[in-house]
């Protein structure tokens, strides 16, 4: 049974800190590309950034400010996030995904939610 389970989200002021946490089971968590998506009230949801073992990458509006990272050891894959605007104001979500000859997987965890205001 695969298992995606969110942590970290919370209240913060404007130029704060939040750093979120997602917990894998149930996977081959090297094999597949992690990424952390948000979706704020009355919008699509939106990838915030993603890492593979190699390499990582991070939409615009949130380079410079967010650092995702993970580690394969402890099936682990972290968002943390410096500089929070209240646009930032979401539900975090964290995303398995990985290719394979005969399928294609794609993981979602509950959410957690993350606010930013004074």
């Amino acid at each position: 049974q695969v298992q995606l389970v969110e942590s970290g989200g919370g209240l913060v002021q404007p130029g704060g800190s939040l750093r979120l946490s997602c917990a894998a089971s149930g996977i081959i968590f090297s094999s597949y590309t992690m990424g952390w998506y948000r979706q704020a009230p009355g919008k699509e949801r939106e990838l915030v950034a993603r890492i593979t073992s190699l390499s990582a990458m991070y939409v615009d509006s949130v380079k410079g400010r967010f650092t995702i990272s993970r580690d394969n050891t402890k099936k682990m894959v972290y968002l943390q996030m410096n500089s929070l605007k209240p646009e930032d104001t979401a539900v975090y979500f964290c995303n398995a995904t990985a290719r394979f000859i005969l399928r294609t997987d794609d993981y979602w965890g509950q959410g957690t939610q993350v606010t930013v205001s004074s």
